[in-house]
């Protein structure tokens, strides 16, 4: 997948400078710094525990920081009026990691909810809507009337995706978008992810530890460890990085290189 170009003189989308954030006496994030550029799917990847959805939660001021700035479209989300940040922040939607619908909702009533915060639109347009986005995601009005708890994990997903595209937004957040899926199912919400990014334009900021979506997905990938983003690049450049980590999580056993290797010992 070719990265998108930036326009000239355009800088990032997303600006992360300086930041931490922690709980308590831990610090999680320890003065990390990255740029998301228009247009690209970057996954953001480290061990369990190093704060990779901290830093997205922070980005859309779920977690509050202790130090440094992030500016999205530009804007310093410390010094934007309420006005100003409920208009960048109409400009994104987000998956969490288990889709976070409201459970007391329908799927209906869920695709509609970000809508009906932000917009003053007819019932009629906001159930044409609804059954709009769910075909985007490979679902249909068929599951409109269903809770929560009647969907399977795939389509939970798919549901909470449709709702991250309720707003037609510029920027989506997915927090581990196929865990909890078997491969086949993986593998379609992968290209799914791909093929809404192209035909949107989307910008993609995807935590993940799912390899296949780095090589399949992802443009460039970022990484973080011990508090800080120690590498940022394609995928071609974190298999040549002689950073022990960087080598363990990409040629480990659960790598590509790792199966492919444990296939030729067995055979």
């Amino acid at each position: 997948m070719a990265l998108a170009p930036k326009a000239k003189g355009e800088g990032p989308i997303i600006e992360v400078r300086d930041i931490v954030a922690g709980f308590g006496d831990h610090v999680v994030l320890n003065h990390v710094d990255l740029d998301v550029h228009r247009g690209e799917v970057l996954g953001f990847v480290g061990g369990s525990g190093a704060g990779k959805s901290v830093l997205m939660r922070t980005i859309i001021g779920l977690v509050p920081k202790r130090e440094g700035t992030i500016k999205v479209f530009g804007v310093d989300m410390d010094a934007a009026t309420f006005d100003e940040r409920q208009a960048v922040e109409r400009r994104w939607g987000i998956l969490f990691q288990q889709g976070a619908l409201f459970s007391s909702l329908t799927v209906m009533e869920n695709l509609q909810f970000p809508v009906r915060e932000y917009l003053n639109v007819s019932q009629r347009l906001l159930d044409e809507l609804a059954v709009a986005k769910l075909e985007m995601v490979g679902l249909d009005a068929s599951v409109c009337d269903k809770l929560p708890s009647e969907l399977s994990g795939g389509m939970t997903k798919r549901v909470a995706l449709a709702r991250a595209l309720a707003l037609d937004p510029e920027i989506v957040f997915l927090d581990e978008p196929t865990s909890g899926l078997d491969p086949i199912g993986a593998g379609d919400f992968d290209t799914l992810i791909a093929t809404l990014q192209r035909t949107l334009g989307l910008t993609v900021f995807m935590v993940t530890h799912d390899l296949d979506s780095l090589h399949t997905v992802c443009n460039r990938i970022a990484v973080l460890f011990e508090g800080k983003v120690i590498a940022t690049g394609t995928m071609a450049e974190m298999l040549a990085s002689k950073h022990p980590w960087l080598i363990s999580y990409f040629h480990g056993k659960r790598s590509r290189a790792g199966h492919a290797a444990d296939f030729e010992a067995r055979a």
